[in-house]
């Protein structure tokens, strides 16, 4: 049977250490699907659809959805689909 690895040694292997440009890009890309799937799960607990939000916001559907789909978002625009959402954002230092 194989060693085992923990999620870090995984994502290292797979995506290089801490630091690299190789893994900047892989943090870069989870941060953008996170966030989509934040909005997107909002907007179906809302029965919404991707229309109305883009409606809502000023925006076009098309945008909406590739937002949903892991395209990067500004904070400024997500600022606006979340406060369309009923979202709050917190910002805190670490």
């Amino acid at each position: 049977m194989g060693k085992s690895l923990n999620a870090r040694e995984l994502i290292a292997k797979r995506y290089g250490e801490e630091g690299t440009q190789e893994r900047e890009k892989f943090r870069e890309g989870a941060f953008s699907f996170y966030f989509g799937e934040i909005i997107k799960n909002r907007r179906k607990e809302l029965n919404m659809s991707q229309q109305n939000l883009a409606e809502k916001v000023g925006k076009k559907r098309p945008y909406i959805s590739r937002i949903e789909n892991g395209e990067d978002i500004r904070l400024s625009n997500f600022a606006l689909l979340a406060n369309a959402l009923g979202l709050s954002i917190e910002l805190k230092t670490i």
